[in-house]
């Protein structure tokens, strides 16, 4: 909102890391987005539709709070603050946020195909194959977010949309709906009670919980793609809630006829009443049901040409480390299509974060016989937010084809973050916005913007224009695997 005029970072990083420079503008969204064609959704909030970006035409999908509504905007705001944080793969990306006089909006990717819920009514239940492919994402995506301590609490179908319209086999699935996700420490309770009848876990009901409570939502919609029917039921919702407190999981002989012992047990390992007892996201990941069924992505094998990109993108002045984050995260699905399997290949664990150990396996699959010497090096040159670990973001700005960021569309996206004012130009202070790091002191910044300045100003205004942004993005070294 107005206090966060800028590039935004998440909050005690050090760098251009997990933020994807949400840009929070003040003023008319109508200035840079147009009405699409749908309505995407409404709730008692307010609604969701596409727009279209004025400059780029890049369809996003507009979620709209009215702030007469008090009790929707401070949960918007709540969820807003949590989704900056937010860089995985089966989550929902922000792109940005604006506010007006009369309502509060969120800009977000375009999702086509459709809720979880309605695959699951037009299927009625799923094979163990497709159950295990929506399993294994929407896990990650759990396992992210408790890494990041921060609970979902609400995880159910209709909060699961697909990217798209295609069979669920190679699929993305994306988490949505923050609103009723909070930050939690270690040993301290929640106590707010907060979740859908059906997929609530029972200590919720008892108003002292932790963050374990999204594993039993998540077994009870296993248990209901498998079967096509909720494991806790009711004739109206104080039935349902007493079903859900005995925690008395069944698995009734025709339903589930034919399922493997593997999934009842994994349903089992989640739908536990005993908090304690329940496996974590990540235990629930290397289960032999979901490495067997889901596809494989350890056994796919991370590009042949990683080390030249990771390497060339150390090698890049951090201005242009800031530009190639921007561009990665404003870049759709299908472009990012290879780097995100990719990115799941060498991640090992599921977590959404490559260590050291990770990319050291991954190169070792390739076939490298010998690991560079400076892979250290190169991985800390990566790791913008110095986490010691490389962000999803953050691998995409690494490896990004040269053919994808000097188009001019792109760059034009990308210009407009760092262009706060919009005047067309990148001042000296839009660039301390930029390249401001916690960790030095105002001299430094300056003269790493003088630096800046002295490379990309060529008309020597003391500003950016979009004509020199295009020029340094020309100019940069063409990667070894961008190569003919």
């Amino acid at each position: 909102m107005r206090a966060h005029a800028g590039p935004q970072r998440k909050v005690g990083d050090g760098g251009f890391g997990k933020a994807q420079f949400i840009l929070d503008k003040p003023g008319r969204i109508q200035d840079q987005y147009k009405d699409g064609e749908s309505k995407l959704g409404e709730g008692a909030y307010g609604s969701v539709n596409k727009g279209v970006h004025r400059s780029t035409g890049a369809v996003r999908a507009i979620k709209t709070v009215a702030k007469t509504k008090t009790r929707y905007v401070e949960r918007f705001k709540r969820e807003i603050a949590i989704m900056k944080t937010m860089d995985h793969p089966n989550i929902i990306k922000l792109f940005e946020t604006f506010e007006d006089h009369i309502n509060i909006y969120m800009v977000m990717e375009v999702c086509t195909g459709g809720e979880l819920l309605s695959r699951i009514i037009e299927a009625t239940r799923f094979n163990e194959g497709d159950a295990a492919v929506v399993m294994q994402q929407m896990l990650r995506a759990v396992f992210y977010l408790h890494e990041q301590n921060i609970c979902h609490r609400d995880l159910k179908p209709e909060n699961f949309l697909f990217h798209n319209g295609d069979p669920i086999e190679g699929n993305v699935l994306k988490l949505i709906d923050f609103g009723l996700s909070r930050k939690f420490n270690d040993g301290e309770p929640m106590s707010t009670k907060a979740g859908t009848p059906f997929y609530v876990a029972p200590e919720v009901l008892t108003g002292r919980y932790g963050h374990r409570v999204d594993l039993w939502s998540a077994g009870v919609i296993m248990y209901i793609l498998l079967c096509g029917s909720p494991p806790f039921s009711g004739k109206n919702q104080k039935e349902v809630l007493a079903s859900v407190m005995k925690g008395r999981l069944r698995f009734h002989p025709r339903a589930w006829a034919g399922i493997s012992q593997d999934a009842k047990e994994l349903v089992s390992s989640l739908v536990k009443a005993d908090p304690e007892s329940r496996l974590n996201a990540g235990q629930a990941l290397m289960h032999p049901w979901i490495r067997n069924r889901a596809p494989q992505a350890l056994a796919r094998m991370p590009p042949a040409d990683l080390v030249p990109k990771l390497r060339s993108f150390q090698s890049r002045t951090k201005f242009e480390k800031a530009v190639l984050h921007v561009i990665a995260s404003q870049l759709s699905e299908p472009q990012i299509k290879g780097l995100r399997e990719a990115f799941l290949s060498l991640d090992q664990n599921g977590d959404g974060l490559l260590t050291l150990s990770e990319l050291k396996a991954g190169l070792a699959r390739t076939g490298l016989r010998k690991l560079p010497e400076d892979l250290r090096e190169i991985m800390a040159g990566i790791d913008a937010d110095h986490s010691g670990m490389i962000d999803y973001t953050e691998f995409l700005a690494a490896t990004i084809e040269r053919r994808q960021y000097i188009q001019e569309d792109v760059c034009w996206t990308a210009f407009r973050v760092f262009d706060v004012n919009g005047d067309g130009k990148i001042t000296p202070s839009e660039l301390r916005m930029v390249l401001s790091d916690a960790s030095v002191n105002s001299m430094v910044n300056a003269q790493a913007i003088a630096d800046v300045l002295k490379e990309v100003d060529k008309n020597g205004d003391g500003a950016i224009d979009f004509e020199e942004f295009m020029g340094m993005m020309r100019g940069m070294s063409v990667d070894a695997g961008d190569m003919p």
